[in-house]
């Protein structure tokens, strides 16, 4: 078949490439044009199959995403890529928005999400979009692009090497404006609050050489500190883009200039207007600098849930190289090779132990304090720090894939999201920044116009007054920090929010919908219980069922015989081995006969087990189903084996009772089970025998009536119903696939996270919110102050110093109430009740 002749691509119009997966033939091609000349404002689609790409031509303004979903909806996929690019030169909200309009308008780009506290642009692009662009785009902007890598490389060095020389810089120049300042201001406003000084000042230095004094001083503070705002807030006045430092810009040198013109023109100024206001725009630069400075080291506290996370990383690794253990630094350790662990050590990367033993403290991953024994075969983390022992292990996970790299990764990705509350704030402070302009200049005219004498001195100081205390970047930092400190302490708690929609969903929920294996219970089967018969030693017995157990590789007889180990017990060898399908086993042990399984069984050899009634009773209330023991003909112990609750299960679904939340269990067990489970656990709704596309459904349902739903799992077959949920939250300790469908990951496989996850989400979006309201209400209140409204009901006027201050401050509060995350208690602990392990089995 011949390929179907594409229209030609029309001149001039905007062009953009986008790569397509999954086509094969000229038909597909066909079917692709189709769908992207479909899209209203397309002009044009050439599809070429051989580079597997459209090149498409729009009308007007491009837009990639209606595409991309055309594409997508004809069957076919758009390779996406995503970039972290860190950002230089952002102060406000109006930064923030105007980067990610400026990235946004680069070809090829899909979304961009600009997060001002982490100076951090994420960035989806369509494949083979190139970095120059999206860079290009942002200096025009008026900022600068730094490529940002993985943390788990080590590159944040750079990034806090970069911060700690801003804040020394800040501390520099707020060091000079300060020492600068003083004099002007302790000399002003003293005259005016003494008349004594005033008077002896003017008879002894006279008014014009106290005003040149001024102003050497003031213009040094001007520009030299105040050279930073000049930098970026002129170029953002010469491009119609206005920004926080070109309200610093306008209004301290509004206030330099007047003054300049007051004393070296004075005649050129209406009579009685030559007044000086050196100590305002001196003072204006000084305190918006401590803003500055104060702001940049929260910041930086903020960021301290990563650095305590890369600081648990090894720099170094005893690697096995030429027969013997020599020391490399830890980004050249290659998969598949031997590393020793010494006691002390930290373990550097993800493995296997091949040799030796010791205890391994694993809290970082846990959060359980409890060194945890490692031994041939077992699993260890990077990060871990080992206790006592040492032992060698052959590394399977390193660099970027370690489970410490994935957990830095999360907790990045989720401190540099954005959450739905956060449009609202963008929409606002896209227009503020002109709004505020906008009404100085009104300040200005009404008081020159309507003000009373001298009405230049009066429209100037409120005009300056209104542009300074308007700075919008409290609400630049209202939503960012809080989710930063939110998410980090989550982390520190053990709980990793994979994105910000699920830290401000999980907030609503009002169903909790939990996986019974696995989840409820320890997902593997231990020996719960063994009551033996009058005449008979239990570990005798033990001893005795675990020997013919070991010859039977069925999960129950596993457990049996672990149970044997972990006491102590020697498992024996066993002879004439039979199994008796659906009944049970039997074999010969030294000089007796042991035989184990059903009631059915004991029955057909003859042996009653009516002694074990009230026995049996019990574990069938419990939803065990009790095996028999017989030695040589003897009926000698009841046993049951099962999948036991884990200790904090009863605990958290109280908690999670507590918090107001209803409870629900889905399972693929059997009703029986599963409601028995239910009822000791105090759940209150059981949708049992489902499979995979089944607990879909069951999501489905439980959303009945407009209900929010979570789902806890841990499985693969978990995966569909994490994805359906509004919030999906896997157990650390489950599958990969189940914690890359999920939206938070509990990483101690412990329940008690979710109620302290609902909890952080509960206290981070509260956190925001006040924040926002502080943020927004400031302006609200203070702007009409600061035009003076208040001036002729009481005569209250706001000066450019005082201003300035509450500006600074207003931003200092915003971080200072996002700090107090840090301090988030998690409500559900493990208690002393929970140490024995726990009631309600699973089977």
């Amino acid at each position: 078949m011949n390929a179907p002749v594409t229209p030609p691509m029309a001149a001039g119009a905007i062009r953009q490439s986008f790569p397509i997966e999954g086509m094969t033939c000229a038909s597909c091609v066909r079917r692709v044009e189709k769908a992207i000349t479909a899209v209203p404002g397309v002009k044009s689609a050439a599809v070429n199959l051989a580079t597997e790409s459209a090149d498409v031509a729009f009308a007007g303004t491009a837009d990639a995403g209606a595409v991309i979903a055309a594409i997508n909806r004809a069957g076919y996929e758009v390779s996406v890529e995503r970039m972290e690019i860190e950002i230089e030169g952002m102060t406000c909200a109006s930064c923030v928005r105007r980067v990610e309009l400026a990235i946004g308008k680069v070809p090829g780009v899909k979304a961009a999400s600009v997060n001002l506290a982490t100076e951090r642009a994420t960035v989806e692009t369509l494949a083979g979009t190139p970095r120059t662009a999206i860079d290009a785009a942002i200096r025009k902007a008026g900022y600068e692009p730094r490529r940002s890598e993985a943390a788990a490389t080590g590159a944040a060095d750079s990034r806090e090497e970069a911060r700690n020389r801003e804040f020394a810089n800040l501390k520099r120049d707020l060091a000079i404006a300060a020492t600068l300042t003083l004099p002007i201001f302790v000399l002003e406003m003293g005259s005016h609050a003494f008349p004594s000084l005033h008077h002896w000042l003017h008879m002894n230095i006279g008014q014009q050489p106290l005003y040149i004094a001024f102003f050497v001083l003031a213009t040094i503070v001007q520009f030299g500190p105040g050279l930073r705002f000049y930098k970026k807030g002129v170029p953002a006045l010469l491009r119609f883009a206005p920004d926080m430092n070109s309200l610093v810009v306008l209004g301290s040198s509004a206030a330099w200039a007047y003054s300049v013109v007051a004393t070296f023109a004075p005649g050129v100024l209406p009579d009685g207007t030559a007044n000086v206001y050196y100590e305002a725009s001196a003072v204006i630069i000084t305190l918006i600098l401590l803003g500055r400075m104060l702001e940049a080291k929260a910041k930086g506290r903020t960021s301290e849930a990563i650095k305590r996370l890369m600081g648990l990383q090894a720099k170094s690794a005893r690697v096995e190289r030429n027969g013997q253990f020599v020391d490399v630094a830890l980004e050249e350790v290659v998969a598949g090779e031997v590393i020793q662990v010494r006691p002390g050590d930290k373990v550097p990367v993800d493995g296997t132990v091949l040799s030796g033993s010791s205890f391994v403290d694993e809290s970082m991953i846990s959060g359980e304090p409890i060194p945890v024994s490692k031994g041939e075969g077992a699993e260890v983390v990077g990060g871990t720090i080992n206790k006592t022992g040492s032992f060698t292990y052959r590394a399977t996970k390193v660099g970027a894939d370690t489970l410490l790299a994935q957990i830095i990764r999360m907790v990045e990705n989720a401190q540099g999201s954005k959450l739905p509350i956060q449009a609202l704030v963008d929409k606002v402070t896209s227009w503020f920044v002109p709004a505020v302009m906008a009404a100085a200049a009104l300040t200005f005219a009404v008081w020159l116009f309507f003000g009373p004498e001298p009405a230049v001195t009066f429209a100037l100081v409120n005009a300056v007054a209104v542009l300074i205390i308007a700075c919008p970047c409290a609400m630049g930092l209202a939503t960012p920090t809080s989710i930063m400190v939110g998410t980090g302490r989550a982390a520190e708690l053990g709980v990793l929010f994979r994105n910000g929609e699920a830290l401000q969903s999980l907030k609503a929920i009002e169903v909790v919908a939990l996986d019974k294996t696995g989840t409820l219970t320890q997902g593997k089967p231990v020996l719960t219980d063994l009551e033996v018969a009058e005449g008979f030693d239990r570990a005798t017995v033990l001893t005795l069922v675990a020997a013919v157990e070991a010859q039977s590789e069925h999960p129950v007889a596993a457990a049996i015989v672990a149970a044997a180990k972990e006491e102590g017990l020697a498992v024996n060898e066993a002879g004439a081995f039979e199994a008796v399908p659906g009944f049970g086993v039997s074999a010969s042990v030294g000089q007796h006969r042991i035989a184990v399984g059903a009631d059915r069984y004991m029955e057909k050899l003859g042996i009653s087990v009516q002694a074990f009634a009230e026995t049996a009773g019990s574990m069938g209330r419990e939803a065990k189903t009790p095996l028999y023991a017989a030695i040589d003909g003897k009926l000698a112990a009841a046993i049951a084996v099962s999948d036991p609750v884990k200790p904090t299960t009863p605990q958290a679904i109280r908690a999670l009772h507590d918090m107001g939340l209803k409870v629900a269990m889905i399972t693929g067990d059997n009703r029986r089970t599963a409601e028995a489970i239910a009822a000791r656990l105090g759940i209150d709704e059981v949708v049992a025998e489902v499979l995979p596309d089944g607990k879909v459904e069951a999501i489905k349902r439980l959303r009945a009536g407009g209900r929010a739903v979570t789902f806890v799992g841990d499985g693969i077959n978990d995966a569909p119903a994490l994805a359906e949920a509004d919030v999906g939250v896997a157990i650390g300790t489950g599958t990969d696939v189940a914690i890359e469908s999920a939206d938070v990951v509990l990483m101690s496989g412990d329940l008690l996270g979710v109620t302290n996850a609902i909890a952080l989400s509960k206290a981070t979006i509260a956190n925001i919110r006040q924040n926002l309201f502080w943020a927004f209400a400031y302006n609200a209140a203070l702007i009409p102050v600061a035009a003076g409204v208040l001036y002729p009901f009481n005569g209250t006027l706001l000066s450019p110093m005082l201003a300035a201050g509450a500006m600074s401050l207003s931003s200092v509060f915003v971080l200072g109430n996002a700090m107090r995350l840090k301090r988030f208690q998690a409500p559900a602990r493990a208690t002393a009740a929970t140490v024995a392990p726990s009631l309600a089995p699973a089977e």
